[in-house]
């Protein structure tokens, strides 16, 4: 018992060490979510992301390291026996505010008003 824990925590290693020094490829992402029984919607939801800003990845093929973090994280609490929902639900999380000029039921947000510069 005590071998087969010494293996699974080096792997655990071994995959933190590659994500943090190599960029992890997008498939390689939902393979990990696929092992956690999430999906990207559900992923973004659990860490107050836009789903649509984690799935814009897809495009470049490459993740972020923060976000290849958390999902190998996940991944290796659950193959450890623990519940990942109930470590996270004791961190209230915050969904990002969504950037740029719209305002909400505007599109694209309102035109500026003409400024007045005499020369």
């Amino acid at each position: 018992m005590t071998s087969d824990l010494y293996a699974h925590k080096s792997m655990c290693y071994d995959t933190l060490i590659s994500v943090v020094c190599a960029k992890m490829l997008y498939a390689e992402f939902l393979a990990l979510l696929g092992k956690a029984g999430l999906s990207v919607r559900a992923f973004a939801e659990l860490i107050g992301m836009n789903p649509n800003s984690i799935s814009n990845y897809a495009r470049t093929g490459e993740l972020p390291t923060h976000l290849a973090l958390i999902a190998v994280l996940l991944v290796g609490v659950g193959e450890l026996g623990g519940d990942y929902r109930q470590i996270m639900s004791k961190v209230e999380v915050m969904p990002k505010k969504p950037r740029g000029g719209g305002r909400r039921g505007h599109f694209g947000g309102d035109r500026q008003t003409n400024l007045d510069l005499k020369a």
